[in-house]
């Protein structure tokens, strides 16, 4: 189902109230156990990734339960432990992991007990639940999305501390679910690493040279990339439109599709293939699949693209495009319009407004416009913030609890 637009921050919501406090010590080693269907790519999967390293080179026990997927060799690099258990698998079998995930709370003995996708938290939460009050460990759930309001949804809310990724999100969870108490809430936006996405960064040679074999069709081209999987809410077929509106203009476009399809959902990849085609956009627009050297293909664009038909949660890599200093037009909503407003705020059009976005890129054209603010350490939308803070919420949690 579509999800809600978020409303606006409202000014005057009081703060919430300060943490009481507790006999334990503020720098006892954790466990902490995560929780999330697989480990493949997207923004979900990244941050459970970099917390659990970020524990683990604090000394603190990392724990992390997935199906598996490509980001598992990174994840036990460094030092985290992973079990492969299929948590998030759509099928009755799946009921099978609660009492074995309760069984290995009592084994563990974890600290925190952090969910981060619905039907594994439901997993998680029965577990948790089927335990004596005495043996539970904190439990942290995080809203990554602007979940579909609903029972089914509802067990997001459920923690004791309640991570929202956004200002937007946290309006989201207040509006359709007004039972959760507000001091539950915490909002730590997503982050990147400045260092990892340096402003003004040049791709090495080897790979410019590469890049130039490979695309020779950007030669001489002005080149706007939209950096998403290929699912229709995510904006694609703006981005077409878009493509054939401004070429129409004379601009010498070239659009870049970087993001892979699901197996399921290949057939959606062939109707975008059909589509470019019927806008005449042949050899105007690469279809890339998915990059794991996005941080390149974005370095290289002249302008990146965030045209979600519903609010992002956040948008990560609308973010790495702004810290890398590459100019982003994004529909104003979700968590993108928080980042424009507080990094480049000239980028924010009216969601859906093509004609808005058409004019305004056709503007950049002509006079490029200045470049975002620099993302300085300590800000809101750096890894390192959101790493501290999601630390400061587990201890909170833990000494909450072992202060019962």
């Amino acid at each position: 189902m579509a999800a809600e637009r978020p409303s606006a921050r409202s000014a005057s919501r009081p703060a919430p109230p300060p943490v009481p406090p507790t006999t334990v010590a503020p720098d006892r080693p954790l466990t902490v156990v995560q929780v999330l269907p697989a480990l493949e790519a997207g923004g979900v999967e990244r941050g459970t990734v970099e917390v659990a390293r970020f524990l683990a080179e604090r000394g603190h026990r990392a724990v992390v339960l997935s199906a598996g997927g490509r980001l598992v060799r990174e994840l036990e690099a460094a030092g985290v432990e992973h079990l492969a258990w299929d948590v998030g698998a759509k099928r009755p079998a799946v009921l099978r992991w609660i009492p074995r995930l309760r069984r290995l709370l009592r084994e563990l003995r974890p600290d925190v007990l952090h969910l981060r996708s619905r039907l594994p938290a439901w997993i998680g939460w029965w577990a948790w639940r089927g335990l004596p009050e005495a043996e539970r460990p904190a439990l942290v759930t995080t809203v990554h999305g602007y979940y579909t309001p609903g029972r089914y949804s509802a067990v997001m809310v459920r923690g004791e501390r309640v991570v929202a990724i956004s200002e937007g999100v946290r309006d989201h969870v207040l509006r359709h679910w007004p039972w959760v108490d507000p001091a539950r809430l915490r909002v730590i936006h997503r982050g990147v690493d400045p260092a990892r996405h340096p402003r003004g960064h040049r791709p090495p040679a080897a790979w410019l040279a590469r890049w130039r074999r490979e695309r020779p069709e950007l030669e001489g081209r002005w080149v706007l990339t939209l950096p998403a999987r290929l699912t229709r809410w995510k904006g694609q077929e703006d981005f077409l439109e878009l493509l054939a509106r401004l070429r129409a203009r004379g601009l010498p476009v070239h659009g870049l599709l970087a993001g892979g399809a699901h197996p399921r959902k290949r057939g959606y990849a062939d109707e975008l293939k059909a589509r470019a085609r019927a806008l005449g956009l042949e050899g105007r627009v690469s279809f890339l699949g998915h990059r794991d050297d996005l941080r390149e293909v974005l370095a290289v664009s002249d302008v990146v693209l965030s045209l979600s038909r519903e609010p992002e949660a956040f948008g990560r890599t609308t973010l790495e495009a702004l810290a890398l200093g590459r100019p982003v037009l994004g529909y104003a909503h979700g968590g993108v319009a928080e980042q424009l407003a507080a990094l480049f705020p000239q980028g924010a059009v009216p969601p859906g407004d093509l004609e808005a976005a058409v004019e305004r890129l056709a503007r950049w054209h002509r006079e490029p416009p200045p470049p975002p603010l620099p993302l300085r350490p300590g800000h809101p939308f750096t890894l390192q913030r959101m790493l501290e803070e999601t630390l400061a919420v587990y201890r909170e949690a833990a000494a909450r609890r072992a202060g019962r």
